[in-house]
């Protein structure tokens, strides 16, 4: 397959997976003119291969910057990011130089693949496939998530979270799926849960 078509297919990709998973899309022209989220990810999509050519990270930087501006979404040229990523309303997020993000993710606003360090070298989570981010939550640190993990909305996650596990909480506690997550109406905000 040639790069060009390679690209265009990768950017019908994007709009796809937004279509599907948003409810509210009614159609992919739609989301393709009034996702924010996806133009953030189709700008990061040409910064990131202008930061591969050493000549050009200066202007990739200026390119990802213009992104933030006009869609509120942050996300580092030097990140790599899978395939089908959705970035849900957008506004808020970030993803670091050295995230690492796998296919079929799904972001909410509000969400932080950020760093615990100043230190040069690996600062930023890993995300496995099919991850789910909830609002607000915020993954910090070179920690992993496996695949097929959900973070509930304003969870803070700071250690590993292993394939299929659910974490909420500040910190985020870890629970497997299908075991029953414990509610206290005078504590707890229902939405930290997915």
């Amino acid at each position: 397959m040639r790069p060009l078509h390679r690209f265009l297919r990768t950017l019908r990709d994007d709009l796809d997976a937004a279509h599907q998973h948003d409810p509210a899309a009614r159609s992919l022209l739609e989301v393709a003119l009034a996702y924010p989220g996806v133009h953030a990810i189709w700008v990061y999509r040409l910064a990131h291969h202008m930061w591969t050519v050493p000549l050009l990270r200066l202007p990739a930087r200026l390119v990802s910057q213009a992104a933030r501006a006009a869609t509120g979404v942050e996300i580092h040229p030097g990140a790599r990011i899978g395939e089908r990523l959705f970035i849900d309303h957008g506004m808020g997020v970030v993803i670091g130089e050295t995230a690492k993000v796998g296919d079929d993710v799904v972001l909410f606003h509000g969400a932080t693949l950020g760093g615990r360090s100043m230190k040069r070298g690996k600062r930023h989570p890993t995300l496995g496939d099919r991850v789910v981010v909830g609002a607000g939550a915020k993954i910090l640190g070179p920690v992993w998530l496996g695949d097929d993990v959900q973070v509930g909305a304003n969870a803070v996650v700071i250690t590993d979270v292993p394939t299929g596990a659910v974490a909420v909480g500040v910190p985020a506690k870890i629970r497997r799926r299908g075991t029953q997550v414990p509610f206290d109406v005078e504590v707890d905000d229902p939405a930290i849960y997915i």
